[in-house]
């Protein structure tokens, strides 16, 4: 049996972050062995985690993004005291969060959110895509069906990929953040703002309107 040495217990704790008497009880139960041991306390942190989700989160921040003056986010994160609130890492969540929304452009917080229209209307979209393509029509089903199962990874922003590190999703990093702080992380809701969207830009008819004002002179 391999030795549960200080200087193995000390290279754990840096990283995961766990406590030492964690640690140590890792290590014993993986047989010394340093990737199973980190292993170990994912699992058992990300199982606190899940048990955390079912407590009250009514604490928390809003936070913004401004990107280039042209995109705006603003998103409730809820925590459940204030003291973790004003902490820098669940302020830092928070500005990354709404960094990513800015960025990945999500539609929905959680895939339990998307409605069946929206959905129907992505399935039509697809449909129509694959048959302007010349695909078969006996594959089309097939391929608008894998399209749909991953719809929730590029719409649904705790399914998408985290863009600061694509290895994980964002519903990750908040289980990361619940293992660390100890307390329920609940992202609630988001909006955001593009500049100019939604209004038509009649260009060449303000051009007109300005040459009748000027006798042609601009």
């Amino acid at each position: 049996m391999t030795q549960i040495t200080a200087k193995l217990v000390s290279e754990l704790r840096e990283k995961t972050g766990a406590g030492m008497m964690d640690c140590k009880k890792a290590l014993g139960e993986t047989n010394g062995d340093l990737e199973k041991a980190i292993d170990y306390l994912r699992q058992k942190g990300l199982a606190a985690a899940q048990k955390k989700q079912s407590r009250i989160a009514a604490e928390g921040a809003i936070g913004s993004y401004i990107h280039g003056g042209r995109i705006g986010v603003m998103v409730e994160i809820n925590c459940e005291t204030d003291f973790v609130a004003k902490s820098d890492d669940f302020q830092n969540f928070v500005k990354d969060v709404a960094m990513h929304i800015a960025a990945a452009d999500p539609k929905f917080v959680r895939s339990s959110e998307m409605d069946q229209a929206f959905v129907e209307r992505e399935i039509a979209i697809y449909t129509a895509q694959l048959k302007e393509e010349g695909k078969p029509e006996a594959m089309i089903s097939k391929i608008v069906e894998g399209k749909v199962k991953k719809l929730s990874t590029e719409v649904c922003l705790l399914d998408q990929k985290f863009i600061k590190n694509p290895d994980i999703s964002v519903q990750d990093l908040i289980n990361e953040l619940t293992i660390k702080i100890g307390e329920k992380i609940d992202v609630r809701r988001f909006a955001k703002f593009t500049l100019g969207e939604g209004i038509e830009k009649k260009v060449d008819d303000f051009a007109a309107e300005v040459a009748s004002m000027t006798g042609g002179k601009q």
